[in-house]
């Protein structure tokens, strides 16, 4: 492999282990209302779970309660039991055509534990990016070994992982700081 596709890999995968860290985040629950709390919810539909977002209508007419509006409403028992077997902590109320769940405002101590998932979530995806970071360092170790590349080169191409990596770090740093302060302020 060359200097420049190793590179490429590793912001690809870095890039990769972003993206599951802010889908983790637009799942958490603020104590403001928004689609992404139920979109990843899987419902039981003709013998297969199925993501609730590909079933039904999700909207926020207002900051604390979402509306979900089946394409079919013969699965609204379907949808209600989903929703209370989940860890979502709200009951749904279904009046025959659409469920209503009301978003309960949040309390210090969940706000505390919120906090507290952010940070390790956070971890985790920076130690996804330094074993990228690692994996990297090791195709150029053995490049440098096969003769395909330089010395010089393989160190150049490492600090370029490191500086990749920093600029990572930072954007997970950047989000869990904003989603926490989210949190908290409310």
């Amino acid at each position: 492999m060359t200097a420049d596709e190793i590179l490429l890999d590793a912001e690809e995968r870095m890039e990769k282990a972003l993206n599951v860290f802010r889908d983790e985040l637009r799942g958490l629950r603020t104590g403001r209302a928004t689609p992404a709390l139920v979109d990843n919810l899987r419902v039981e539909y003709y013998g297969s779970p199925t993501p609730l977002k590909q079933m039904a209508q999700i909207s926020t007419p207002d900051p604390q309660s979402i509306v979900i509006r089946p394409f079919d409403a013969s699965v609204l028992k379907e949808i209600e039991k989903a929703i209370r077997s989940s860890d979502l902590g709200m009951s749904p109320n279904n009046d025959g055509k659409m469920i209503r769940l009301q978003v309960p405002p949040m309390s210090g101590e969940q706000r505390q534990k919120l906090s507290t998932r952010i940070k390790k979530s956070a971890e985790d995806a920076k130690v996804s990016c330094r074993n990228i970071r690692r994996d990297s360092n090791k195709q150029f170790d053995e490049a440098e070994k096969s003769k395909t590349m330089t010395e010089d080169e393989r160190d150049a191409g490492k600090e370029e992982v490191q500086n990749l990596l920093k600029q990572f770090e930072g954007k997970i740093t950047e989000m869990a700081d904003k989603k926490t302060k989210e949190i908290m302020e409310q």
